[in-house]
């Protein structure tokens, strides 16, 4: 699998609604950051689901490279 491409090396905030379905991109190449825009396609990197428990707002990665996939967990800070 290719290695991600870093939209951005912070996270991106959104307030999410409790419910609702996010697909955020894996790839990093979306025009839609942090969601996904189809660009994936003919690739190995697919959309990761995040579904909101509760409305509030969310950090998303923005690097790509998170161990909680979706969602910040600081790597950013070490690439």
């Amino acid at each position: 699998m290719a290695d991600p491409m870093i939209s951005q090396k912070a996270p991106f905030a959104v307030d999410v609604e409790a419910g609702k379905s996010y697909w955020w991109c894996s790839r990093g190449k979306s025009a839609k950051q942090p969601f996904c825009d189809g660009s994936h396609k003919g690739s190995s990197f697919a959309p990761v689901e995040f579904k909101a428990d509760v409305t509030r707002t969310v950090y998303f990665c923005g690097c790509k490279h998170s161990s909680k996939g979706a969602l910040c967990d600081g790597s950013h800070s070490r690439l």
